[in-house]
């Protein structure tokens, strides 16, 4: 027993740490699971003893091909500022003049790390670059990664990047909302609408037009990625096998297929609803119509209305009919500025009656209205099925002229330029490390070099677990519930199963054999004897109960024939008076003699013990008396 409480006090302690390691990853919000980054790459010098962490940091350096890298450390060399204006908008706004800046971050600084930050509010903003070489859609996939911080949080705005279409005419300068593009993903919000976007232009084989396809929005809360000012990373991997995933913080949040999980989807139906169809004038759609054979009952009176007087109500004592519920307030003056020509006449506001506050009412009584008992409304015929019932009238399908069939959506136009075309009601967007390219290890090296450093300095600058959950606390006060039954828990568990169990048997003293000890063969051949012994002197102590049970039966044997021998001798001899009473009185003696023995047999018969075994000898011996006082007086009486 003592064993499984150990084990069941283990459980609870194991219980109690998980349960604790478990919140501490939920309001850290570390449910996002980060891929390990190679450690060559984060090169610390983290002091234990302070509370910031000290890095060396290094700009990220591509390991293999790429098409596009940027990190904004340096010069900004390559980027082209819009100088156009946005079509079918105000003019006041319609210009491209938001304003670009390259520096740090205002918390968690990586020193010697910038990135490229929005300043501006309410205006466009228009800023685009060509890649290193063009992007082919054709063997190899696409991986579009870049950072984003959301310095200030946001009201209203995005910060998603376009990968524009090659073309001859494709100028920077002329950048705008209408330019071409192949690609639109990022994060986006407006009021509490959050969107993480991946767009796609697909060209229609037939008529060569596009249509935007929008990936279906996965079942995922994008909100604190938007307000918790962190830096966070996005990630688009598209694969020649036309399957998309999409990842923040290198933990994927979405993906699927470009030919189911688009909308609209990428190919057509092959059967439409015919146009030029119409429905029959006589088509039945009503699943249930007025019982034509009801008839209204004759009690039925559609007059009745449904309220009434209650005849019963009783004006209350105290009602102050003559008193108005109103009255115009003595203490009001009219303004000095009011113009009775033309305001006309003033008249003082009106103001609740004094008097009524402590009356049941004032003005005309009236008696309150109760529901009509007879009120039945206007009658209407019970509904029944519709004989001629024919379901929901739909067009016939027709082939659709507009069909066709692209299996490799992945085929996209070529592209040439990235892009940031945005608007946004909050300054202070923070971008950094754009890269495009085709393998998994080149983005996931550029990530660990980047952001990975951004993660670790922001990781070592939050507070304490202990912080964080009086801060949280303190905006919720409901969770001090929640932390004091977390903690009082395990204890209460703790204290009920651990506490040692107060002994009940200890006053026994229960002696276990102690098998450890050795035993000799001479101990074991005295132990034999002494059991021999106290077999001998049981059967001796039964044998002397046998004889003493043997001899008080013989006595009774004995006085039963001599009592029967006397009545016998009492028959033939008839007695005088003197020998009757002499008679009597030998009967009596020895009735008391008989008495004397029973009684000295019942004693024998209540103990077995050797007290009792000399009683018994003793009874026996007093057996014989009674019989030589009978032979005596036989004797005289011949």
């Amino acid at each position: 027993m003592q064993f499984q409480w150990d084990w069941l006090c283990l459980g609870v302690l194991l219980f109690s740490s998980v349960t604790a390691e478990i919140e501490d990853e939920e309001i850290q919000d570390a449910d996002v699971e980060v891929e390990d980054f190679d450690k060559t790459s984060q090169e610390t010098d983290v002091d234990k003893g302070r509370m910031s962490l000290e890095v060396v940091y290094k700009t990220p350096k591509p390991i293999g091909e790429v098409y596009f890298t940027e990190t904004f450390d340096g010069v900004l060399t390559g980027w082209v500022l819009s100088k156009t204006k946005k079509e079918d908008t105000d003019e006041n706004i319609a210009k491209y003049d938001g304003r670009w800046e390259v520096e740090g971050l205002k918390e968690n600084t990586v020193p010697g790390d910038q990135g490229l930050v929005l300043k501006s509010t309410a205006k466009h903003h228009a800023i685009s670059a060509m890649l290193t070489k063009p992007f082919i859609f054709a063997d190899k996939p696409l991986i579009l990664q870049y950072e984003v911080n959301f310095q200030e949080g946001i009201d209203c705005g995005g910060a998603y990047i376009k990968l524009l279409s090659s073309s001859d005419d494709l100028d920077l300068e002329y950048f705008f909302d209408k330019t071409p593009y192949t690609i639109m993903f990022g994060p986006d919000k407006c009021g509490e609408d959050y969107k993480l976007h991946f767009i796609f232009r697909h060209k229609n084989p037939k008529s060569g037009d596009y249509e935007e396809k929008h990936a279906k929005r996965p079942d995922v809360d994008f909100k604190k990625f938007y307000l918790d000012k962190k830096t966070h990373l996005y990630t688009l991997v598209l694969k020649p096998d036309d399957t998309f995933e999409m990842s923040i913080d290198q933990t994927v949040v979405s993906k699927g297929s470009l030919l189911e999980d688009f909308v609209p989807p990428v190919n057509p139906p092959q059967e439409i609803e015919d146009p030029n169809d119409k429905k029959p004038d006589d088509w039945d759609e009503k699943v249930k119509i007025p019982d034509p054979s009801a008839v209204k009952p004759d009690d039925w009176d559609e007059d009745e209305p449904a309220k009434i007087e209650d005849t019963d109500a009783v004006k209350p004592e105290g009602w102050l009919d003559d008193e108005p519920e109103y009255i115009s307030d003595p203490n009001a003056e009219k303004p000095e500025d009011w113009d009775e020509e033309m305001d006309g006449e003033w008249e003082a506001p009106q103001i609740p009656n004094p008097k009524c506050e402590t009356a049941p009412g004032c003005g005309k009584w009236v008696r309150p209205m109760m529901n009509n008992p007879n009120y039945k409304g206007k009658w209407k015929a019970p509904m029944i099925e519709n004989p001629n019932y024919q379901g929901i009238w739909s067009p016939r399908k027709i082939p659709n002229p507009d069909y066709f069939e692209d299996l490799h959506p992945f085929e996209m136009t070529a592209v040439s330029a990235v892009g940031l075309e945005l608007w946004s009601m909050t300054s202070d967007i923070y971008f950094d490390n754009f890269i495009i390219c085709s393998e998994k290890e080149v983005a996931d090296r550029w990530a660990a070099d980047g952001w990975g450093m951004k993660k670790l300095v922001a990781s070592a600058n939050e507070p304490g677990m202990f912080s964080q959950l009086m801060t949280a606390a303190e905006d919720h006060p409901w969770l001090w519930v929640l932390y004091i039954l977390t903690l009082a828990l395990p204890v209460g568990l703790g204290v009920l199963f651990c506490w040692p169990a107060k002994k009940v048997d200890e006053d026994i003293d229960y002696k276990k054999p102690d098998i450890s000890k050795s035993i000799t063969k001479g101990e074991l051949e005295q132990g034999g004897e002494e059991l021999e012994d106290e077999a001998e002197l049981e059967e001796e102590k039964q044998n002397e109960d046998d004889i003493v049970e043997e001899e008080r039966r013989q006595v009774e044997e004995k006085k039963h024939e001599l009592i029967k021998e006397k009545k016998k001798m009492g028959r033939k001899d008839a007695p005088s008076e003197g020998e009757g009473e002499g008679e009597d009185k030998d009967e009596e003696e020895e009735n008391e003699v008989a008495e004397g023995s029973q009684e000295e047999g019942d004693k024998s018969n209540k103990s077995g013990s050797e007290d009792e075994m000399k009683e018994a000898d003793e009874s026996a011996g007093s057996g014989d008396g009674p019989t030589k006082s009978v032979r005596k007086r036989r004797v005289r009486k011949d």
